[in-house]
């Protein structure tokens, strides 16, 4: 009677580890389904081996996932607990919680780029509450529909399964599923071996579309991105990114009615006691962290044109004015010098009369501060930073503007930001985006320039600096001390919507 008991405990275990089996090979064709989601959010390959791995990688890993979750979950309860009704209905529940999971993974990456993490939860989260916030009927029916839809099927999967488990059995193509899941697998981690060794960055850029396959690095990042040429190591590749026109040829749309009070931005070289002092008894109070570039040609095209430095062509873009400048009446908005002031590479530039919004380079202005004094807000600045460890460093900024004395604490400022800043202040308004942000109304993304050969983003006090050799530095931007974190990627992706979305 033992014998006959244990007998038949072998059998119902045995019959439910093979429906285990099947049901799960039929979970994987569903997770394809899903899972090809993830590709169709990434631009294609551009070579026969990104797609042979392309391949090889949704096949292999998507089963990879599926069979781990039968080993995590079915399994054991199959062992466990081997009454075939309540695992087959447990099973069909945990398989519809994982695949809705899978399914908000993908929305959430197609959305925003990365997966459901500890670093990107509040991110997703966020995007969310959003769905809820601005559609909460339809958000409710469709998870209702889908999770019903796909609770159903899996019933019915479970059902066919274990009905037909003898007839699946016969049928012989268990043996050759199992071989190209397996041999996927297999030849994916081997391809992208090679890849890996030789540079094939259409390969390797791939690492982490899918759901806990490879870790995203630093090298990953910047192939995925187009930001390094991984054949030439370190070589900068910004050219490729859909860089927006910055105002060089679409015309600017102002309105008198809506500019806001005149506003100086006064640009000078140091800060000497004296201008301290001048400056602290005028009502003028320091803003803090505010970035610019150490070299004063980059700084100038920061300021003046709102773009990177990506190239060596520098000097040559500051030989003509900025394409926004000759659209707009002196009167108005303004770039000029002292008449004893002189700025590199700017040979365009004159000393002028100063419109009701300008932009003017003194470096001496506590000489002329009667004659500043005429303008409601006031910022004061260096040109260039000076700590010579970072190539965007901190500088010296004044200000009597009480809007931007509103900006929360540990708000990072750059010099992108001033030139968007001042023509909102002055009514102007164009559909192309600036690279920085209207202080007055400032975007969510994190700050981001790029410099060089190092991409820089700035999200509250956190500092990012990503190299083109794949190396990273996370520091304070308060106190430009390191911190103990690991590269923050969702931060760095988000920074990058600066380049490929328009401004508000």
């Amino acid at each position: 009677m033992v014998l006959e008991n244990n007998l038949s405990l072998v059998k119902k275990v045995n019959r439910l580890l093979n429906w285990g089996h099947w049901f799960s090979f039929f979970n994987i064709l569903l997770a394809l389904a899903v899972t090809s989601a993830y590709w169709l959010a990434e631009p294609s390959p551009a070579s026969v081996l990104g797609w042979l791995y392309l391949l090889l990688n949704w096949i292999g890993h998507t089963a990879f996932l599926c069979f781990m979750f039968f080993i995590l979950t079915i399994f054991p309860v199959s062992l466990v607990f081997p009454y075939q009704r309540h695992v087959r209905g447990l099973a069909a529940i945990l398989a519809t919680t994982a695949l809705v999971v899978l399914i908000f993974d993908a929305y959430v990456y197609a959305s925003l780029g990365y997966h459901i993490g500890s670093a990107s939860i509040d991110q997703a989260t966020e995007l969310l509450r959003q769905q809820i916030v601005t559609n909460l009927r339809n958000f409710v029916l469709i998870v209702l529909a889908v999770g019903s839809l796909l609770l159903a099927v899996e019933l019915t999967l479970s059902n066919y399964c274990w009905k037909k488990v003898e007839r699946l059995k016969q049928s012989g193509i268990a043996t050759p599923l199992f071989a190209l899941f397996i041999s996927s697998f297999m030849l994916s981690h081997l391809l992208h071996i090679y890849a890996d060794a030789n540079l094939k960055y259409d390969v390797t850029k791939q690492d982490n579309v899918l759901p806990l396959s490879y870790p995203a690095t630093a090298k990953t990042f910047l192939a995925r991105y187009q930001l390094v040429d991984l054949n030439q190591r370190a070589l900068v590749q910004l050219d490729k990114l859909s860089l927006p026109n910055q105002f060089v040829h679409q015309a600017l749309e102002c309105h008198a009615d809506q500019a806001g009070a005149s506003t100086l931005l006064l640009v000078t070289r140091d800060f000497s006691e004296q201008l301290k002092n001048t400056v602290a008894s005028k009502g003028l109070r320091p803003l803090e962290q505010h970035f610019a570039p150490r070299a004063v040609n980059e700084a100038l095209l920061n300021l003046l044109y709102g773009k990177f430095m990506i190239d060596n062509q520098t000097e040559q873009q500051l030989l003509a004015e900025p394409g926004w400048l000759a659209q707009l009446s002196p009167a108005n908005i303004s770039i000029s010098r002292s008449a004893d002031t002189e700025v590199a590479s700017l040979p365009w530039l004159q000393a002028g009369q100063a419109g009701q919004f300008a932009i003017v380079f003194d470096d001496i202005p506590e000489q002329r501060w009667e004659e500043y004094q005429q303008y409601s807000n006031i910022v004061l600045m260096n040109i260039i930073g000076s700590h010579n460890q970072f190539n965007l460093a901190p500088v010296q900024v004044w200000s009597n503007w009480a809007a931007l004395r509103r900006l929360q604490p540990h708000q990072v400022t750059q010099h992108l930001d001033w030139l968007p800043t001042l023509l909102a202040q002055a009514g102007c308004s164009a559909h192309a985006s600036w690279l920085g942000d209207n202080l007055l109304k400032p975007r969510s993304l994190p700050k981001l320039n790029i410099s060089g050969q190092e991409i820089i983003s700035f999200k509250k006090d956190k500092m990012v600096i990503l190299r083109a050799d794949g190396s990273y530095g996370v520091w304070s931007a308060g106190t430009l001390l390191p911190l103990n974190d690991k590269l923050d990627l969702p931060m760095l992706i988000d920074a990058l919507k600066r380049i490929e979305t328009p401004g508000h």
